[in-house]
């Protein structure tokens, strides 16, 4: 330590008391060396150079820091804003939606006016996908996205949710703009839409709720998807407005669905078969298996309450396998009783659901090995719309069980397409003609004409003609002078249990 005589030097304080504030952050602290340029000077001079690399280095470090700082916010806005997102459309996804809901609702609270959830389905996207691929499905989508954009207004959201299912949310509008938003967006998608050379339409089914004070956004949505459910039942590209009572519908269908689940197991399942008979003879020729539920509180509920329920939930598998396991059991135990039922055959439904199950094949000819019953005596009714749109997987277990031996028929024939390009190409052995087709037969000269001409369409395709739904002896005069020879329907009988055809065939019979 440098001196003068006794007296300290002051260049050391200086100099202690920089370094001080250097040590404290202070970078910017300099010092202002002597004339001496003594080695104090020196030391001075050092220090004021490494405050200023480290003032620098600092300096650096923050800009760093701030850039990416920078960098990361905006990375992860651009990942929040993917997250919220459909990456193919554009559109808000399901977590957008939901915060947009609850931001409407919020809103709400100060002009009075609770938003809308409008929910729309495409009603014929899937078959865009199975026949023209993805890649056109995907077309579509966007197109859909883009007008349902040109219907809103600025301050509406649109959003996917997910394959071919949209939502909007409506704010600040009275029940009359909501409902004019919806129809703008219906007419929006009547319009065709071109994917290459084919042309398509993307036309949707509707459902619109308009909120309540209070009401939670997963309500909104939820009961905006059933009023859109309700707009494909009542046969789709239509709005509809949700009300009670279509939850109320869907609470007894989940309940519907849970007893069905139990229904097989439960022995509450039961078949009861109408004869099919030859007009002319009135000899039975078969049974139509046709599926009863003795539920232990509803009573006997028929197919109509309750199959579109099974094949929604996907229940028809079981119940379709209990139902030709129990109908080709059923014809073993005939037999043992009546030895002489030799060409009896049996027919079942088959949905369109059973008919892609990978094991059908597989499941029929073993159950007919068990039973030691010919494939002959199997007849598989099949609709004639899922006989017209059938894809590969169809068509090979069609094939397999015409090769088997096993009989295909087309079902409620009439009443879709009916084309007389496709119908020799059909893989079916018969034709069950409608019972709509006949109801006015006796009376209307013009439907005469008419189920005469379908009867020669089937009989010139190749196909046997059965008819559904005779309930007199005039419509079967009618139809054998048509020179129609099966039948069915209530003229012949009802359908029965099994303890009671035997006697009823042996009845109707002229060979017993």
């Amino acid at each position: 330590m440098t001196s003068v005589g006794d007296v300290r030097d002051p260049r050391l304080e200086q100099l202690v008391e920089g370094i001080v504030r250097l040590a404290a952050g202070e970078l910017d602290a300099r010092m202002e060396p002597s004339e001496r340029r003594d080695d104090i000077d020196a030391v001075i001079t050092g220090v004021n150079l490494l405050a200023e690399e480290l003032e620098y280095v600092y300096s650096n470090f923050e800009q760093q820091v701030a850039d990416r700082t920078a960098m990361l916010r905006q990375t992860q806005a651009e990942l929040e804003q993917m997250a919220k997102t459909d990456s193919l459309t554009g559109l808000a996804n399901r977590t957008l939606l939901g915060e947009r809901i609850q931001e409407a609702i919020r809103d709400s609270t100060e002009h009075g006016k609770a938003p809308a959830v409008l929910v729309l389905d495409l009603d014929s996207f899937k078959a865009i996908n199975d026949t023209l691929g993805h890649g056109a499905g995907d077309v579509v989508l966007v197109e859909v996205a883009k007008r349902l954009r040109c219907a809103v207004r600025s301050g509406d959201t649109v959003a996917r949710l997910g394959g071919d299912e949209f939502a909007l949310v409506i704010t600040e509008s009275t029940k009359d703009e909501i409902l004019q938003i919806a129809q703008r967006v219906s007419e929006q998608l009547q319009d065709s839409v071109d994917v290459g050379a084919e042309t398509v339409w993307a036309m949707s089914s509707i459902g619109v709720c308009i909120g309540e004070s209070g009401q939670p956004a997963e309500t909104l949505l939820r009961d905006a998807d059933i009023a859109m459910y309700q707009a494909k039942a009542q046969g789709r590209n239509n709005v509809q407005l949700f009300r009670p009572d279509m939850l109320d519908a869907i609470r007894d269908r989940s309940r519907i669905v849970a007893d069905l689940r139990n229904a097989v197991a439960g022995g509450e399942l039961a078949l009861h078969y109408q004869p099919v008979v030859e007009l002319a003879s009135g000899t039975v020729i078969g049974v139509e298996a046709l599926l009863r539920w003795h539920h232990p509180v509803r009573g006997t509920v028929l197919p109509d309450s309750f199959i579109h329920i099974a094949e929604e939930s996907g229940l028809i598998m079981e119940i379709g396998r209990w139902v030709l396991h129990e109908g080709i059991a059923q014809i073993q135990r005939w037999h043992e009783t009546a030895a002489d039922l030799t060409d009896f055959v049996l027919h079942i439904n088959l949905s369109a659901a059973e008919l892609l199950r990978s094991d059908l094949l597989e499941d029929v000819r073993i159950t007919l090995e068990r039973h030691q019953v010919a494939p002959r005596r199997l007849v598989l009714e099949i609709t004639e719309t899922l006989l017209m749109s059938r894809g590969t997987t169809e068509e090979h277990v069609l094939s397999g069980l015409r090769d088997m031996g096993v009989e295909v028929q087309i079902d409620d024939f009439g009443t879709g397409y009916s084309s007389i390009s496709y119908l020799r190409s059909l893989p079916a052995d018969t034709a069950k003609v409608d019972r709509t087709l006949i109801q006015d037969i006796v009376t209307d000269p013009q439907q005469q004409k008419f189920v005469a001409a379908v009867l020669q369409l089937i009989s010139a395709a190749g196909l046997k003609a059965i008819v559904e739904g005779i309930e007199n002896s005039e419509q079967s005069a009618q139809l054998q002078a048509m020179g129609c020879l099966y039948g069915q329907g209530y003229f012949y009988g009802r359908p029965l249990p099994p303890a009671e055809v035997l006697d009823r065939i042996r009845g109707l019979d002229p060979r017993h």
